[in-house]
């Protein structure tokens, strides 16, 4: 264990419930100073900053059978722990509910998408969220619990602003309900950002039509990032209605849907810009549709970076009921039991601060360097961004853990010998980022080398030589 100061505490008590009662029951006790935590990629940055002040955090991630995607009565149920990975890789989601897929593929990096869900997307009610325009477009609704009963909400009422929602402090968001995408219905979803990952969205768009033969017999467009909530472009669908999707009708209703945005000025785009940018991406979304090509840039063989880990396994290890303060935490770390003080700490500071496993690095602290990139349970995730709770019973694996003895892990080597590093403070994310990727894909595609290392961040190199450095280690890997 280190002798260095541990972090100031983030939160008080961590709770770890093993049913959804019991996390309801939290809820209703501690009204007010408890909050559901699940991917913790908002949450967790929020308590960081001091935007929120809570006393006690309810991690549900160890509930069984809240991580799983059904399809029942043609509507297809979310659980509150699905996260957009789960969604990226279900084939029902991708067949049924393609414009949610799409929006779960452009959220943040692999070790994001791996645990930020799709709950948490809606519940933060940031109306620069992707996953919420697609899921108006369906017409999906969630359903609330708390001790005092439970209540069915259509999505689109259930925000009323700004980070502004209908849900009491004593509610759960326990399922999202979407009616699946019919044979007679096509949909689609398309994002502006400032750069090709990791970025908030400047405008989004989505678009669900229904067709009797060429005519459009319905139409739902839907604009993110352009008003408080997400929006709907009733006189652009008005427009499409009635009549063949043609180019005339494409640009009438891509000047409505401009006309319909309210933008803001802010530091990603002005005004002007978001709005024209409406019109844009509302004719590229319907032009897609017209011309049967949604699906043209979906990947075949999306990276994960789950390794070869079943992709709805929850830790069957129980964490106590509560971890008070800096209570122990222990977990398998690098194959070795490790036993050190700091539930109340995130996982990197935990590994840092009481593990003494320095090789894992603070970039940012807020998700977007990757720096921190450690295997949880057999998953990259960026451990600035778990409780430290949560690794109570799982296994945690850091770049100290990838060589075996003297023995350097393919990546490591060719990071080595193809000099992929300069400061190499990035160094140990990028490898563990690479090495899942080869895990899952033993030969990698430039895109899916590409894709893996989207929420990695370098100022020193231009990638060339790290990208070189991943090719030879999938070379010199056997499959």
């Amino acid at each position: 264990m280190a002798d260095t100061p541990l972090t100031p505490h983030t939160w008080d008590t961590y709770h770890a419930p093993m049913t959804v009662d019991e996390a309801l029951t939290i809820l209703a006790r501690e009204r007010g100073n408890a909050r559901i935590i699940a991917g913790g990629t908002d949450l967790i940055i929020e308590l960081d900053r001091n935007v929120r002040r809570l006393g006690s955090v309810v991690d549900i991630t160890r509930i069984p059978g809240l991580n799983r995607i059904t399809l029942e009565d043609d509507r297809i149920t979310l659980g509150p722990l699905v996260t957009h990975n789960h969604v990226v890789a279900s084939a029902l989601c991708v067949e049924h509910a393609l414009p949610l897929a799409q929006a779960c593929w452009e959220v943040g990096a692999p070790q994001i998408r791996n645990r930020g869900t799709v709950a948490g997307n809606l519940i933060t009610a940031s109306p620069a969220n992707d996953t919420i325009t697609p899921l108006v477009a369906m017409g999906a609704s969630v359903t609330l619990r708390s001790a005092r009963g439970a209540r069915d909400v259509p999505l689109a009422e259930f925000h009323t602003g700004v980070r502004r929602t209908v849900m009491a402090e004593d509610e759960m968001l326990t399922a999202i309900h979407i009616p699946a995408l019919r044979a007679d219905q096509r949909g689609v979803f398309l994002k502006l950002g400032l750069r090709r990952a990791q970025a908030i969205s400047v405008v989004n768009v989505a678009a669900v039509l229904t067709f009797d033969g060429d005519v459009v017999t319905d139409a739902r467009i839907t604009l993110g990032s352009v008003a408080p909530t997400i929006i709907c472009a009733p006189e652009a669908e008005a427009l499409l209605v009635g009549q063949p999707l043609t180019q005339s009708s494409i640009n009438a209703a891509a000047q409505a849907a401009q006309q319909a945005a309210k933008p803001i000025d802010d530091v990603r785009s002005t005004r002007l810009y978001r709005r024209r940018a409406v019109g844009v991406l509302t004719s590229r979304a319907l032009e897609r549709l017209r011309t049967g090509t949604e699906r043209a840039d979906w990947p075949t063989a999306p990276t994960l970076l789950w390794g070869t880990r079943e992709p709805y396994a929850v830790s069957t290890t129980s964490a106590p009921a509560t971890l008070v303060g800096d209570a122990v935490v222990t977990a398998t770390v690098n194959g070795h039991p490790v036993s050190a003080p700091g539930a109340n700490l995130t996982l990197l500071d935990w590994l840092r601060d009481g593990v003494g496993l320095t090789g894992t690095k603070e970039g940012c602290a807020e998700g977007e360097c990757g720096a921190c990139t450690v295997y949880l349970d057999g998953v990259a995730v960026m451990a600035c961004l778990v409780p430290a709770g949560r690794a109570h019973g799982a296994d945690v694996v850091t770049v100290e853990g990838l060589a075996r003895g003297a023995t350097l892990h393919p990546v490591q080597q060719a990071f080595v010998e193809h000099g992929a590093v300069q400061c190499g403070y990035c160094t140990p994310g990028f490898v563990m980022s690479a090495a899942k990727l080869l895990e899952e894909y033993p030969r990698p595609t430039r895109q899916q080398v590409q894709t893996a290392i989207t929420g990695n961040l370098c100022r020193c190199t231009g990638y060339y030589k790290i990208i070189e450095a991943i090719d030879a280690a999938a070379e010199a890997t056997p499959t």
